[in-house]
C-alpha cells in the first residue's frame, strides 16, 4: 500500500481506505439539516389547536355573539395548554443537566438553550463593487477573489515587491545531511504523542476526522508511520494535502454584505496536521535547544504564557513610578500579519539558523502554493491560490510565522525594552527627559519599520497606540512619535493581551470592564435554576467555574496589584454566583457561602494563583523574569513611598509572610528531553505496598 507507489498514490490508497472502513462502520445521517421543531408541542397542543381553528372558522362564517363567546374560549384554552406545555417541558430539560451527564452534554443543552447550534447559517448576499450578489457559488468566488488578493503580491510595497524579486534569485542552500539527530525518521511513539495532542476538529477535504486516527489499531497507524517516513526521507510533499476547504465566518460587529468582513476557518487534511504536529515539535526542539528565540518572545513556547509580558510592563511602570519617571509604551499592530508572511524570507530565516536536510527541505515543500475553495452551505466555489502568507488552519503555520517575526526586536536601542507574543508587539522606555524616550522610541520605530519594510511587514497606523505612563505632578507635554508619515495616537487606556492598562495604572478600567462581562455571563445561570426546578448544584458550579472563574482568574498576578477598594467590586460578582449555583439566601454569611460552594474567597484565590505563578518562574532559571522577581529592585524606596504599589516580587513576599510560608528550595526544571527519543519514567509508590480494601482513605 504504501512501498510501490509514489506518495501521491499511496496517500490516496490510504485515505480511501479509511473512508470505506468508516463507512462501514459508522452509521450516517442524512446531512440535511432538520428543521426547527417545537419540543413543547404535544397532541394536547394539537387538538387545542384544531378546536380554535374550527371556531375561529364558524365565528367568520357566522359572527354572532354565541360564536364570539366560543372562539374566546378556545383561545384561552389553547394559550392555556401552550404556556403550560412550554413551562414543563423547559423545566424538564434543564433538570436533565445533572453531575451524571457529560461536560460535552451539559454544554450542548447550554448552547440550545441560548440559541447557538452548531451549523452556520448561509450567507444570503453580498454587496461587491455596487452589484449585489445571491448565488451560493458566486458569493464564494467573491469571497475567494478577496481573500487571494490579500495573499498575493500585489498588497506589497513596490519597492519590497523589487527587493523580493532580487531576492528570490538566490537560492536558499538545504544540503542534504543526515548527520543532525533531527534528520531521523519517525518513531512510534512520536506518532502516538501527536495523536495524543490532536484535538477532534473538523476533517479537510479527504473527509478524515482525527478521531477515525484515533480509533486505529497499532498496524494500521504502523502503516501511517511507514508513509510519514517515505514522505520525510523522499521530500516530497503530497499534492492532495496543498488543499484546503476555507469556511467565512462573519466578524462581529461588522458589515456582512462585505466580502472583506469574513474570516476565513481553513480545513486541511487531518492526516497533514498530524505529520506537521510531529515536525513542529522537532523543530520547536532544535530552537529552543539552540536559544534562538528572543527572549521577549513568548507565543506557543514551553512554560510560557502571555502573563509573563504583561508582568514584564507592569514591573517597568511600577518601577519607573516609585523613581518618579515617565515610562512611555507603543503597542503595534501589523495588517494582515499571518496572510502577507514572506515565504522565501522563512526559508531564509531557517538556512541563517543553520537547519540542513529533511526538516528543512520539508517545510518548504510544506510552504507550496496553496488552494483553496471557499464552502458557502454544500456549494464549492472554484479553486484559488495563496500566493504568499502562511497557511491558515495548519499546525506548522503559527511556529513558522514567528520565525519570521523573531528579528523585528532584536535591533532595539539599548533603553528600550520589548515584549512579544506571536505578532503582539510591545516596546517600552522609561526616563526623567521626555525628549530622550521621545528619540530613543523613535528610533526603535524606524528601525522596526526598516525591518518590516525588508520583511514584507506593514504596521496599522491607526491601530498602532502610544501611552504615557506617569504619577508626576504638574503638567507634562506627551510625546510625538511619527509610524510611516503618520503620527502615532495616545490614548488614556488601550487593551493588552486582555488586561486594560490606563495611565495610572489603577487597572479600574480593567475591572470594571470584567466585572460588567461576568455579570452578563450570569444571565446564562439564572436561566439554568430557580427555586422549584433547575439544574443540580454540580452542574452550576460546573458552569460558574468554566465561564466566570475563568475570566476572573485571567491576569491575576498583574491586575491583583489594584487596591483593595477596587479589587472589592468584583467580589460581588463572585457572591452571586455561588449564591445561584448552590441555591443559598441573599442573606446567607460570605464565610457559609464559601464553605458551602467549596469555593474561597477572591482574596484567597489571587493569593494562590499569584504564588503559583511565582514558583513556575522561580523554578525556570532561564525565564526573563527570574531574577526581577527572586530579587527585585528598589526595595528602599518602595519601604519610603507608602503610596506606590511595589512590584511583583515585594507583593509575593508579603503573601508568603501572610501565610507563614518559609522559603524553600525549588527544583528546577529539567531540559525537555528530544521528541525522537523516547524517554521511560519510574515512579516511587509506596501505596503499592498496601491492600486496598483494608487500608483506610
Amino acid at each position: 500500500m504504501v512501498d510501490k507507489d509514489s506518495i501521491d498514490v499511496a496517500v490516496n490508497t490510504i485515505t480511501d481506505c479509511i473512508i470505506s472502513s468508516a463507512d462501514n462502520s459508522i452509521p450516517k445521517t442524512s446531512g440535511n439539516i432538520p428543521k426547527l421543531c417545537k419540543p413543547w408541542w404535544n397532541t394536547e397542543c394539537d387538538t387545542c389547536q384544531k378546536t380554535l381553528e374550527k371556531a375561529w372558522y364558524n365565528f367568520r362564517r357566522y359572527p354572532t355573539t354565541h360564536n364570539l363567546i366560543k372562539f374566546k374560549k378556545a383561545r384561552a384554552k389553547f394559550r392555556q395548554i401552550r404556556r403550560r406545555s412550554m413551562n414543563t417541558t423547559w423545566c424538564s430539560y434543564v433538570n436533565s443537566i445533572t453531575r451524571q451527564v457529560s461536560s460535552k452534554i451539559v454544554w450542548d443543552k447550554v448552547r440550545k438553550i441560548f440559541g447557538c447550534y452548531s451549523d452556520t447559517q448561509n450567507i444570503s448576499f453580498l454587496n461587491y463593487n455596487g452589484q449585489v450578489i445571491s448565488d451560493a457559488k458566486e458569493i464564494g468566488n467573491v469571497i475567494g477573489q478577496t481573500l487571494s488578493e490579500i495573499s498575493s503580491e500585489s498588497t506589497y510595497p513596490n519597492d519590497f515587491i523589487a527587493f523580493k524579486k532580487r531576492e528570490a534569485q538566490k537560492s536558499v542552500d538545504f544540503l542534504p545531511s543526515y548527520a543532525e539527530d533531527y534528520n531521523s525518521t519517525f518513531s512510534y511513539h512520536e506518532l502516538k504523542d501527536a495523536l495524543r495532542k490532536s484535538n477532534p476538529t473538523s476533517p479537510g477535504p479527504d473527509q478524515i476526522h482525527n478521531n477515525m486516527l484515533k480509533h486505529l489499531g497499532e498496524s494500521s497507524l504502523l502503516t501511517i508511520l511507514l508513509l510519514f517516513n517515505r514522505i520525510w526521507q523522499e521530500r516530497v510533499f503530497p499534492l492532495s494535502w496543498l488543499k484546503a476547504i476555507v469556511v467565512p465566518i462573519p466578524k462581529p460587529g461588522k458589515d456582512k454584505q462585505d466580502p472583506n468582513n469574513y474570516r476565513p476557518i481553513a480545513l486541511t487534511s487531518c492526516l497533514s496536521k498530524l505529520l506537521e504536529r510531529m515536525v513542529s515539535a522537532q523543530l520547536m526542539h532544535v530552537l529552543e535547544r539552540s536559544k534562538w528565540f528572543v527572549p521577549s518572545q513568548s507565543g506557543f513556547r514551553r512554560r510560557r504564557n502571555t502573563i509573563d509580558n504583561l508582568l514584564k510592563l507592569e514591573t517597568a511602570i511600577r518601577e519607573a513610578f516609585v523613581r518618579k519617571k515617565h515610562l512611555v509604551s507603543i503597542f503595534f499592530d501589523i495588517e494582515k500579519a499571518y496572510d502577507r508572511t514572506w515565504r522565501y524570507g522563512i526559508l531564509k530565516d531557517l538556512s541563517d539558523i543553520g537547519l540542513k536536510g529533511n526538516l528543512p527541505l520539508f517545510i518548504k515543500n510544506f510552504l507550496q502554493t496553496r488552494i483553496f475553495q471557499i464552502r458557502i452551505g454544500n456549494i464549492l466555489s472554484d479553486n484559488f491560490n495563496q500566493q504568499e502568507g502562511v497557511p491558515q488552519g495548519s499546525v506548522l503555520s503559527v511556529l513558522l510565522f514567528i520565525i519570521k517575526i523573531n528579528g523585528i526586536v532584536s535591533k532595539l536601542p539599548a533603553y528600550v525594552n520589548s515584549t512579544l507574543f506571536v505578532d503582539d508587539i510591545q516596546i517600552h522606555c522609561a526616563g526623567d527627559d521626555m525628549g530622550f524616550i521621545q528619540r530613543q522610541l523613535q528610533t526603535a520605530i524606524n528601525n522596526m519599520t526598516d525591518w518590516s519594510s525588508k520583511n514584507g511587514f506593514i504596521f496599522s497606523p491607526q491601530k498602532t497606540v502610544c501611552m504615557h505612563f506617569c504619577r508626576r505632578r504638574g503638567l507634562h507635554p506627551d510625546p510625538d512619535f511619527q509610524l510611516n508619515g503618520s503620527p502615532i495616537p495616545i490614548v488614556q487606556e488601550t487593551k493588552f493581551l486582555g488586561i486594560i492598562f490606563d495611565t495610572k495604572l489603577t487597572f479600574r478600567s480593567h475591572i470594571k470592564h470584567l466585572k460588567t462581562k461576568c455579570i452578563r455571563t450570569l444571565n446564562i445561570m439564572k436561566v439554568l435554576s430557580s427555586t422549584s426546578w433547575g439544574a443540580d448544584k454540580v452542574s452550576l458550579m460546573r458552569i460558574y467555574r468554566s465561564l466566570v472563574r475563568s475570566k476572573l482568574d485571567y491576569g491575576v498576578p498583574v491586575y491583583g496589584s489594584a487596591a483593595k477598594s477596587t479589587l472589592k467590586m468584583l467580589d460581588s460578582v463572585h457572591h452571586q454566583g455561588l449564591r445561584i449555583a448552590t441555591g443559598a439566601f441573599r442573606t446567607t454569611p460570605f464565610p457559609s457561602l464559601h464553605v458551602i460552594s467549596g469555593e474561597p474567597s477572591l482574596e484567597l484565590r489571587r493569593h494562590r494563583l499569584s504564588l503559583s505563578y511565582f514558583y513556575k518562574i522561580k523554578s525556570d532559571e532561564s525565564h526573563p523574569q527570574h531574577y526581577k522577581v527572586i530579587n527585585p529592585i528598589f526595595g528602599s524606596l518602595f519601604s519610603v513611598r507608602l503610596s506606590f504599589t511595589p512590584t511583583f516580587g515585594f507583593r509575593i513576599g508579603e503573601i508568603l509572610r501572610y501565610f507563614g510560608i518559609e522559603d524553600f528550595p525549588v527544583v528546577s526544571n529539567v531540559e525537555d528531553p528530544p521528541p525522537w527519543k523516547e524517554t521511560q519514567l519510574d515512579f516511587i509508590d509506596d501505596f503499592l505496598h498496601f491492600f486496598k480494601p483494608s487500608t483506610s482513605e
